[in-house]
């Protein structure tokens, strides 16, 4: 069994949709270069994404009151910060095959003739436009970097400061939320003695409430200030797997590498479900040879699985391009100059998407 495993890298959660989005480059057949573009075909890279969780507690000055003037009961009571495995990502990232590099040709007087390539050199679309596509991790940072607000301080009230003993502050702070609930009960039903003038006054004052509320319950429960960062690594597998290390957890120290033994290890296993069979040498020099026009891959198909402990984390179905096969589009289609065929292919695959006549 043969893998490649790359480092892992920290991948900060407000890194901007464009560092997870792929670049294209169109790229033009004329004469200057022959009529014809290089590119080049991917093998499958398997790119495993842990969504981590720092959580951050910190206790109230008033938490031993918050039973007894809230009813709260689960109150933080001391600093501390755990961490969380919110969710694991497996994403298919092909990655230049140096092996299997070619060159689209077109013939001289072809009509316009032009591909898209990845920055790398991998195929996106012949004679047709392309635009990349926003990746599940993207949208899952955007959506953690929206999540994270700034903590509003409490408002302390002249009673509040001037509140001798820890108890008498707790009792005046809980005397506070409880006006704050009532005027915002107030406005909601339109009871209050001065309502807010239209609807958006109306929004922005109860917000201004609730955030009060917020900060000053906060007081009494805590705080638990939450962190998402997002970790990756990656495997270009040659082979099945079983159960190869991909990093390990601990809720006290959070992501690890494969080798820290503080941590539970998280699992991937992958089996080939439908792979192309084996040529003898003899076979495979002969297609090699009868091979003209645009080759592409035909992935093979293999059953992954992600796994902590007893707990699945994925399971899915992934193409891989090692397990599959070579095919190729006959130079004969580009030709006609009335109708020039689009042809749109996967480039994490290097398979064919869509051809359009």
């Amino acid at each position: 069994m043969k893998y490649s495993i790359w480092t892992i890298c920290l991948l900060l959660s407000m890194a901007s949709p464009a560092f997870s989005q792929t670049r294209v480059e169109k790229k033009i057949a004329m004469k200057s270069n022959g009529y014809g573009v290089t590119y080049s075909l991917p093998k499958t890279s398997l790119v495993v994404t842990a969504e981590i969780t720092q959580v951050t507690c910190k206790a109230g000055p008033y938490y031993k009151y918050a039973e007894k003037y809230l009813g709260v009961k689960d109150a933080v009571m001391s600093d501390h910060v755990y961490y969380e495995l919110s969710k694991v990502y497996l994403q298919n990232k092909g990655v230049p095959d140096e092996a299997n590099t070619y060159i689209v040709e077109f013939k001289p007087k072809t009509t316009a003739p032009f591909v898209y390539l990845t920055d790398d050199g991998l195929l996106c679309t012949i004679n047709a436009d392309y635009i990349p596509t926003e990746s599940v991790v993207a949208v899952a940072k955007r959506s953690a970097q929206a999540a994270e607000k700034e903590q509003v301080p409490a408002l302390m009230t002249e009673e509040l400061l001037m509140a001798g003993s820890v108890t008498r502050q707790a009792e005046v702070a809980a005397r506070q939320i409880y006006k704050l609930r009532e005027t915002r009960m107030d406005i909601l039903s339109g009871e209050a003695d001065n309502m807010p003038p239209d609807g958006e006054a109306m929004k922005i004052v109860l917000q201004q409430l609730t955030d009060q509320e917020q900060a000053l319950t906060a007081l009494f429960v805590g705080e638990k200030h939450r962190k998402t960062t997002f970790h990756e690594t990656r495997i270009v597998p040659d082979d099945d797997l079983d159960r190869e290390v991909l990093f390990r957890f601990s809720e006290k120290l959070g992501l690890l590498d494969p080798d820290d033994l503080g941590g539970t290890p998280i699992y991937l296993s992958l089996h080939a479900i439908n792979r192309a069979p084996a040529l003898d040498p003899k076979e495979a020099e002969k297609k090699e040879k009868s091979m003209k026009g645009i080759i592409y891959n035909v992935p093979g198909k293999a059953d992954a699985r992600i796994e902590m402990g007893d707990k699945q984390l994925y399971r899915g179905e992934v193409q891989v391009v090692q397990f599959g096969s070579h095919e190729a589009l006959a130079p004969v289609m580009f030709e006609d100059r009335k109708a020039p065929i689009k042809v749109i292919f996967y480039p994490e695959t290097g398979a064919i998407k869509q051809i359009i006549q």
